[in-house]
């Protein structure tokens, strides 16, 4: 176990996965195993087979620590898979459960946006930020849900830029300030900002869609 531990600390998933489905553990140590089966999995993009190990988990008595982290874990392999409601369910678990966190408001904020409940996911950011005001993740989600619904231009700018003066070179960070930019009508300051952000995230999908979004808005041909 501590092998494979180490190798995961390492950031060597694909090793530690390996060595974790070869060892025999004892008993007590089956749901430390399906913990660090699910990490790999997750890291590897192997969702499905994630939440497989880490549903033993959340059912586990290895302790709080490690059941939030899956849980969180949970949350977020549902959200990118699309499961949005499965999202929401576990996430409103760990809040019921009394594991209040800026990281967990600003998680369950996503999964109902992505619904398109935009009231709700903006009452959860706010949360997160009265939790932890300099929460790089929910200021930056808040200030794009604002700027894409066009609600408190000026608000969402100043919420992007702070989450920026954290992490600058964030690709998703530089899309939402992007989205202020082109709901302000500064298309040309959007423009860079797009270019900037679809260079650092390497093509992301999303971000090259706002991308072309703003080009077609502007009359360019694709």
């Amino acid at each position: 176990m501590n092998e494979g531990i180490r190798l995961y600390q390492q950031g060597k998933y694909r090793a530690a996965l390996d060595h974790f489905l070869e060892i025999a553990v004892e008993p007590a140590q089956e749901s430390l195993l399906s913990y660090y089966l699910g990490l790999c999995y997750t890291h590897l993009g192997k969702y499905d087979e994630a939440l497989l190990y880490l549903e033993q988990v959340v059912g586990s008595d290895i302790g709080f620590l490690h059941i939030y982290q899956a849980r969180m874990i949970m949350g977020y392999a549902y959200a990118v898979t699309g499961r949005y409601r499965l999202a929401e369910f576990e996430l409103n678990r760990l809040l019921e459960d009394g594991y209040e966190s800026a990281k967990v408001y600003a998680a369950l904020a996503y999964a109902i946006y992505a619904q398109g409940k935009t009231a709700p996911a903006i009452a959860h950011l706010e949360k997160a930020l009265r939790i932890d005001p300099e929460n790089a993740n929910a200021l930056n989600s808040l200030g794009f849900i604002l700027a894409e619904n066009n609600i408190q231009i000026e608000t969402a700018r100043e919420y992007c830029l702070r989450a920026l003066q954290r992490y600058p070179e964030n690709p998703a960070y530089l899309d939402s300030l992007a989205m202020v930019y082109r709901r302000s009508g500064n298309l040309q300051q959007a423009k860079e900002l797009y270019e900037r952000a679809v260079r650092l995230s390497r093509g992301m999908r999303e971000i090259v869609d706002h991308y072309k979004d703003l080009l077609r808005s502007a009359g360019v041909k694709i």
